[in-house]
């Protein structure tokens, strides 16, 4: 009962007339088909003075009930100059059957017809439901302190470094850094996560999640149209623009197809009589039936319904896909090169080693804390992770004086103390002797007065789902994993060796990037081996945007890469690469099978046709039976699971 009420007006009249046909329709069989009624009475066009008109007058007004939104679109659609298409068939059959005296088979086809247009609306609006909760995740206001007082206004009237108010329970309009507050958001919409995300001041937030708890004081850093949710719903919006080439192949075969068949019809309705003498009613009504079941909307309808409820299984577990084709480039990707920093790897620093020299008599604690006072007033990434290292309260009082000598690292004057701290090249300017060694990871080395004292250990570290994505990608068949990063070789190699990489390349400018990939397309046994490339930064747009697929990290990558990707990772996690890849290719082999499907069982069923074997119930059977079950395996590529 809900869900007859979740129809809307359109889908409630169409059920109404499908009931009320069909009732009709069965009530009649016993008495049409009885010993007591002589159907070669029936009024035809061969026997136009037939007694029972009843049965042709009640079953014209059934008719006319079923059919006559199918009529008055062929009709339409022939003053537009599209005369071949499933409405045109569906008319010329049913009438066709009337003449002939076959009123129930008639009614029939119309009836079966509408049946399966029911199921197949039905199915699209599963698929709509599940994109449009994707897209039901537009902030309607942000709340902002104006004159003492929280008010509401437009996200878009919002700035960027203006301080915006979420409250619990209301969703984040904009991208932006908690400044005070701790709580913990519901990312759902946008990743497909269960499970909420505790965020703590300093932490960044994406507009469309839900504010669960406590009350957040966020510092905008994006404009509404340059935010994540705008992207997320442009990219949702057009996704239906990108056809696969499935979609392309059935939209093609249908417009060939159909002249062919009703030429056909023609040919079995007229040759046949002349050549052998037979009734031209005979093979006037093999003629219908190879009419009907020639229309070809189980291709029709079930190729871009299975796409595009593909599309809605992939959002839903928090995977954007920009089109149709990229599902089916996806289920065909056999190669996936991914990017290091902010992809395999979280793209923060964080200490690894603190390694003392052993003729300063300095402790690992002394020495990260000469480290983090004379890091203090930087703004890199690896400043950051020495100060987080550290942990204690700095006193800025003590630091007298800083130079950032670019390229190099660190001068500082602390208590006192003239303190260096950088990469080798630092040392060797200043003349200062310090020991090789082969860390992987960034080496800051740390003088005081001139005199070495020791080195720190800096590492990118690894997403904690990396190497189970590397391990999920090899299991499903990936025939090679490699990685592009512009960092050191011997950082490179122990990444590819903690996760089990195939290949790497290191010490690579976006440039380089590009060029490699150019080398391993061109390298490719085979057009339909497809290679992605998996990236996050700016540097990564021109590699997302020339792999034969382009899978971008959504959550925190950057606006270039998402708009050059074809594919977009919403929580960030490479696992959900193979996910993504398992979807495509479930949704591909849908579509295969219905196309496989459809195509013999039509072609079977025309060739009884043409013997004259086959009657109307099975033509029935051939088109809108074959259309209803490939309906609902389409709809089984809603469901994200990959059986």
């Amino acid at each position: 009962m809900n869900k007859i009420k979740n129809l809307n007006k359109s889908e409630k009249i169409l059920l109404i007339r499908i009931f009320i046909s069909a009732i009709v329709f069965v009530l009649l069989l016993p008495f049409y088909y009885g010993n007591s009624i002589d159907r070669s009475n029936n009024w035809t066009i061969f026997n136009p003075d037939g007694k029972n008109y009843l049965f042709l007058i009640i079953y014209l007004i059934i008719y006319l009930i079923i059919g006559y939104d199918i009529i008055r679109t062929a009709l339409r659609n022939i003053f537009k100059g599209t005369i071949f298409d499933e409405n045109f068939l569906m008319t010329i059959a049913t009438i066709g059957a009337f003449l002939i005296g076959e009123y129930p088979e008639g009614i029939a086809v119309m009836l079966f017809y509408q049946v399966g247009e029911f199921f197949q609306r039905q199915a699209v609006n599963k698929s709509r439901k599940s994109i449009a909760e994707l897209m039901d995740i537009t902030p309607e206001y942000a709340n902002i302190m104006l004159n003492g007082e929280l008010t509401q206004v437009d996200p878009y009237e919002v700035s960027v470094d203006d301080e915006i108010i979420v409250l619990p329970g209301e969703r984040i309009p904009l991208d932006g850094t908690v400044l005070t507050g701790n709580s913990a958001i519901d990312t759902s919409a946008l990743t497909g996560e269960s499970l909420p995300r505790d965020i703590f001041p300093g932490d960044q937030v994406i507009s469309g999640c839900i504010n669960l708890a406590g009350k957040l004081t966020i510092k905008v850093e994006k404009e509404y149209d340059d935010s994540t949710i705008a992207k997320v719903l442009e990219l949702v919006e057009n996704a239906s623009d990108q056809k696969a080439e499935s979609e392309v192949f059935a939209v093609t075969f249908a417009r060939y197809y159909t002249p062919i068949v009703v030429m056909a019809a023609l040919v079995i309705a007229i040759v046949p009589p002349l050549l052998s003498n037979q009734a031209f009613s005979i093979w006037l009504k093999q003629s219908l039936i190879f009419l009907v079941v020639s229309c070809p909307c189980a291709l029709v309808v079930s190729i871009p319904l299975t796409f595009f409820g593909g599309i809605g299984g992939a959002s839903k577990a928090g995977i954007l896909v920009k089109g149709s084709n990229y599902l089916e480039y996806l289920a065909k990707t056999e190669k996936i090169i991914f990017d290091k920093t902010g992809t395999l790897t979280k793209g923060n620093f964080a200490v690894s080693q603190i390694c003392p020299c052993s003729s300063s008599e300095i402790s690992e604690e002394i020495l990260l804390e000469t480290a983090a006072y004379s890091e203090y007033y930087s703004n890199h990434p690896i400043a950051a992770g020495i100060i987080a290292a550290y942990g204690k309260q700095i006193d800025p009082g003590l630091i007298e004086k800083v130079e950032e000598i670019s390229g190099h690292g660190i001068l500082a004057q602390i208590n006192g103390n003239n303190v260096l701290s950088g990469n080798a090249k630092l040392m060797q300017k200043f003349k200062i002797e310090f020991p090789s060694n082969n860390e992987s990871g960034t080496i800051v080395h740390v003088a005081v007065n001139n005199k070495y004292i020791g080195f720190i250990v800096i590492e990118d570290q690894l997403k904690t789902d990396a190497g189970q994505a590397i391990k999920a990608l090899h299991q499903i068949g990936i025939s090679e994993i490699s990685m592009f990063t512009g960092d050191q070789d011997i950082t490179a190699k122990k990444i590819s060796g903690q996760l089990g990489l195939d290949k790497y390349q290191a010490e690579l400018l976006p440039a380089d990037k590009v060029d490699h990939l150019e080398k391993a397309l061109i390298e490719k046994n085979n057009v339909q081996e497809l290679i992605a490339y998996v990236g996050d930064g700016i540097n990564d747009a021109p590699v997302l945007a020339r792999a034969d697929i382009g899978i971008a990290m959504g959550g925190m990558g950057s606006d270039a890469a998402i708009e050059a990707a074809d594919v977009v990772i919403m929580n960030d996690q490479p696992s959900k690469i193979a996910e993504a890849i398992l979807i495509g290719r479930k949704t591909f082999r849908i579509v295969k099978q219905n196309i496989i499907f459809a195509l013999g069982v039509k072609f079977a069923i025309l060739i009884l046709a043409v013997l004259g074997i086959a009657n109307m119930w099975l033509a029935v059977f051939g088109d809108v039976g074959v259309t209803i079950i490939a309906v609902f395996n389409a709809m089984r590529a809603l469901n994200p699971g990959f059986r």
